[in-house]
């Protein structure tokens, strides 16, 4: 049974949390169409696709930076308690600290919740709309994919390369398709082109050769255009630099598999983008208890100080995750041991700093 003291600070709690949304989101977009105005207007993009941009853009923003607004609002309003001696009221009542954590941790749980379904389902179908918003008309000519000397395991036993591939028409030149069993190649299908029909699912390849590799002689077949089956789709091979954001958890999974028997060079990108939606929700406990810690003590400097040194932690909490996130991407560092070691630092800080405010 809730008492009085905890929903007063759940009410606090999720209030101020929400109140810090609506200040800094609208802050943003406003930033961010003041960087983005002049190619808006000089692309003639519609009006509504600017506004389900930002609508993106809101959702996709709140899901990456909602840690630092969490403890931010978290050390604003602890921090009025703190100064209004609420606080050390609620402690003389003969409230433990631990008792007196109670609410806030229910409050991270919802948050928690909330952030988890967030990242898991909505935050990927607004992360696909912005990017393809941003290559469409804010990035012309940058390349949001591989095209060039494509080469790709699309099972165990088969590898294909294609020289170039072009996402508008489905297409790509000099197409290879060399086939294995164990350590032997059996036949090797080559086209000068190869075109996915999406009527039917099939591939047209032109001048297309197929030789059999024999044990003594090789069988040789040709012909001028072909129409065939295989067990792909062009623009899988080729995803999209941004793709697994825009994929929900169970999709992401999938993906992965799919990847990882491929043989994707960008496996550690994948991964670290899925670890990162346990990752952030959890944060939100690790930091209420920081915040709570740093801001229930009355200090000479007011507010300001508890702001001041709040800022300053949430900007390392940040820098951690992207310089190991970073090193995950570019070197064979451990996606799983990048994504949750900053958490695992500030797990540290929390209980070292909850064990000062308790005394």
């Amino acid at each position: 049974m809730l008492s009085i003291l905890d929903k007063y600070i759940i009410r606090k709690y999720l209030g101020t949390f929400i109140l810090m949304l609506l200040l800094f989101i609208p802050i943003g977009i406003v930033v961010n169409l003041a960087e983005k105005i002049d190619k808006i207007l000089e692309n003639e993009v519609p009006f509504i696709e600017v506004a389900w941009y930002y609508l993106d853009f809101t959702i996709y923003f709140a899901n990456l930076l909602f840690p630092l607004f969490l403890f931010l609002s978290v050390i604003w309003f602890t921090s009025k308690l703190a100064n209004n001696t609420e606080v050390i009221a609620f402690l003389s009542s003969g409230v433990s600290f631990y008792r007196f954590l109670r609410p806030y941790m229910i409050g991270a749980t919802i948050v928690c919740i909330g952030a988890l379904i967030m990242g898991m389902f909505l935050a990927p179908e607004a992360s696909k709309g912005f990017n393809e918003f941003t290559y469409k008309y804010l990035k012309k000519g940058k390349k949001d994919r591989t095209r060039s000397n494509v080469y790709r395991q699309i099972n165990d036993n088969d590898y294909i390369y294609v020289s170039y591939f072009n996402v508008k028409e489905k297409s790509g030149n000099n197409f290879t398709l060399e086939h294995f069993e164990g350590n032997k190649m059996k036949y090797k299908i080559s086209a000068n082109r190869i075109i996915y029909n999406n009527e039917d699912s099939t591939y047209t390849l032109r001048n297309y050769s197929k030789r059999i590799i024999g044990d003594h002689d090789d069988i040789l077949i040709s012909q001028k255009e072909l129409d065939t089956v295989f067990s792909f789709e062009l623009e899988d091979l080729t995803p999209v630099e941004y793709i697994a954001e825009t994929l929900n958890y169970t999709e992401l999974n999938s993906f992965i598999r799919r990847e990882k028997a491929r043989g994707s060079s960008y496996i550690s990108r994948y991964e670290i983008v899925r670890n990162k939606r346990w990752s952030l929700p959890i944060a939100a406990y690790i930091l209420t208890i920081i915040a709570v810690a740093v801001s229930s003590i009355k200090r000479r400097g007011g507010m300001g100080v508890n702001l001041a040194i709040g800022i300053g932690i949430g900007m390392i909490f940040i820098f951690f995750d992207k310089i190991f996130g970073t090193m995950a991407e570019q070197s064979d560092f451990s996606p799983f041991v990048a994504t949750w070691f900053p958490n695992f630092v500030f797990a540290i800080l929390a209980v070292y700093l909850l064990k000062n405010a308790k005394r």
